[in-house]
């Protein structure tokens, strides 16, 4: 692994770190399968002002000196959320039942091509999952082909395919996964 640091920024404090990690994901959301243009960028940034102020908000940002290199965030699910209800397969009541603090979502990870393959994703995680007190994390992945990487790396940290998403009907399909946490 390159000689990197990783910052890991709570709540508001996450909010004035946005500049810090744009260009990445300019970057990396760029490029296929994504291919997302100023439009996507700008609307990224305005869900990104909204998931600041959910509680249990973090964010991680991989650094190899003063370059930017990777970042993921995510925030825990609030008892009236909508994640589970865009799953295709139904799921049952009791997964799908939340409080405010058993589900902590990964909502981005993102690592620019450069620094990929070199254990960055799975630093990233590790620091983003650091101290959780969660029953469980979850996730949604482009399915395979597109995101074979990615889908790879999170079996191999322990995550389970729970169902396809489609979570806006614009949206594409993507897997729901999940990496239970209980006895860790």
């Amino acid at each position: 692994m390159p000689d990197l640091t990783f910052e890991r920024h709570e709540g508001q404090e996450a909010a004035a770190r946005l500049d810090d990690f744009l260009p990445a994901y300019e970057e990396v959301y760029a490029e296929p399968p994504y291919l997302e243009g100023p439009g996507d960028v700008a609307q990224f940034i305005d869900h990104y002002v909204l998931h600041v102020q959910r509680p249990g908000m973090r964010l991680v940002i991989a650094r190899d000196g003063d370059q930017v290199v990777g970042f993921t965030y995510g925030y825990l699910l609030p008892s009236d959320t909508g994640w589970w209800s865009s799953v295709q397969k139904p799921l049952p009541a009791d997964f799908t039942q939340e409080d405010g603090a058993r589900t902590w979502a990964v909502l981005e990870l993102a690592v620019r091509k450069l620094w990929r393959r070199r254990g960055v994703a799975a630093g990233l995680h590790a620091a983003l999952l650091e101290g959780l007190t969660v029953e469980r994390v979850t996730l949604t992945v482009r399915p395979e082909p597109e995101a074979a990487p990615a889908q790879a790396a999170y079996v191999s940290w322990g995550y389970r395919e729970v169902g396809l998403s489609h979570p806006w009907e614009e949206a594409p399909f993507y897997t729901a996964m999940v990496l239970e946490l209980g006895d860790q």
